[in-house]
């Protein structure tokens, strides 16, 4: 039986991802061979179609934010808003593990990477934690689900990816991403602080009673680092900005508060950084190039439109198959890169909720909340890795740590599903949403 082109690139794509093959060189050999079995489509569309990917104004953003987050960190910048949000909760049960969670939420504003906000903040604050008698697993497990809100905080790159392929504005999502953010931080805080409070983890010892004016110089210090979100997406709301001219601005203003206010930045630093950018945005690039020509094999085989059809025999209602979709991006986050399930399953998935009329700002939400669960979820979960490198502790020891977290996740992932209007309330309001 001569098996379809459809069957001969799933097998492929499944039979590369088995052997450890990476995803970008899986996603091409997967099209070559389609393309070499159906022989319906030259081999010039391969190198075509990667340089289609590549050329998309858009994703200028994401290495900029990337390089903006590690200046902001070798500049001091990280440290001071430690200092300020210690200040504030420092005294409660759990004080460093809130204190963590809020400075992720915080530095998410501004770097958009989840295991670049836990390198920042869990290299300060884990080990103080250790320090304070917090126990490794509790210390680890903290910082890399505080991490995970980088995904959902504007600026986001999955949602810089999302929008891209979803052809939804950019602001739009940043701005969806907003409510949700802050539901999941304000989440993330009370389990830190329910943890903390059943293991009998006190107030760190060495944080003194709030005193506000105390408090109110610390923030006149901080100012200039204080101010890098509102700069970044104020630049954004109030139109002077795009994306990616805010993106250039906040490499600008790292520098300059480095430099001159700071003065913590050199030369080797800023080198240092520009390298990290390029080695992110040259793997995410090379995801998205080989992904369009994976994307045009699928369009050629009408995948979308059989997913479509096999879905709609199941159930028809929206809220049911968000929770299909739900459940599979759950199980794929285990075994695959975030960024790499967005470029996959978007241009399949979308045509079939478009059908459904379900609202693609509600869905890149929960998208991109959904794979926040994938970083905390081995085999692949990668905070985890960060976060045992920094606390000096096993990956499986972090991923019992780190089951009351996910259990929180999923509470606001069918939080956010079933109650759409705190997602879409606030573009709606601001004019970005449909």
């Amino acid at each position: 039986m001569e098996l379809s082109v459809m069957t001969m690139v799933l097998i492929s794509l499944g039979a590369l991802f088995i052997l450890g093959m990476p995803v970008f060189m899986s996603l091409a050999v997967a099209s070559i061979v389609a393309l070499s079995y159906g022989g319906y489509l030259p081999m010039s569309v391969v190198h075509n179609s990667i340089f289609d990917g590549l050329n998309i104004f858009p994703l200028l953003a994401i290495p900029c934010f990337v390089i903006a987050g590690t200046l902001m960190e070798h500049g001091n910048i990280t440290n001071q808003i430690v200092g300020v949000v210690k200040q504030l909760v420092g005294r409660m049960h759990g004080g460093l593990g809130i204190t963590t969670i809020l400075a992720c939420t915080f530095f998410a504003a501004i770097s958009g990477s989840g295991p670049g906000t836990v390198a920042a903040v869990g290299t300060i604050l884990v080990p103080a934690m250790l320090r304070s008698g917090y126990s490794k697993e509790y210390a680890a497990a903290t910082s890399s689900s505080g991490g995970t809100i980088g995904l959902l905080i504007p600026p986001s790159n999955p949602m810089i990816i999302y929008a891209i392929l979803g052809n939804v504005s950019v602001t739009a999502m940043f701005t969806a991403g907003f409510i949700p953010g802050f539901v999941v931080g304000i989440s993330m805080c009370t389990t830190a602080w329910f943890v903390a409070r059943k293991k009998g983890f006190g107030a760190d010892p060495d944080t003194p009673p709030f005193n506000l004016m105390m408090f109110l110089k610390s923030c006149w210090s901080s100012f200039f680092s204080l101010a890098t979100p509102f700069v970044i997406l104020g630049s954004i709301y109030t139109g002077l900005c795009t994306p990616v001219e805010a993106a250039v601005l906040a490499i600008g203003y790292a520098l300059f508060v480095g430099f001159l206010i700071n003065r913590s930045l050199n030369l080797k630093k800023v080198y240092w950084s520009l390298l990290e950018g390029a080695q992110i945005c040259g793997a995410v690039l090379l995801i998205v190039g080989t992904s369009t020509l994976f994307g045009k094999i699928l369009t050629f085989e009408e995948a979308p439109q059989r997913l479509a059809e096999a879905v709609l025999r199941i159930s028809n209602d929206p809220n049911m198959v968000m929770l299909m979709i739900i459940g599979v991006l759950i199980v794929l986050g285990m075994f695959m890169e975030t960024l790499s399930t967005i470029i996959i399953l978007v241009p399949v998935l979308m045509p079939m909720l478009n059908m459904l009329g379900i609202d693609p700002i509600h869905f890149g939400v929960i998208l991109v909340v959904t794979n926040e669960m994938a970083l905390l979820t081995p085999p692949l979960g990668v905070n985890l890795f960060v976060a045992s490198r920094i606390a000096n502790v096993s990956v499986e020891r972090i991923s019992v740590g780190v089951l009351p977290y996910l259990a929180t996740l999923i509470l606001c992932i069918l939080l956010f599903t079933f109650v759409p209007d705190i997602v879409t309330w606030l573009p709606r309001v601001t004019g970005y949403g449909n």
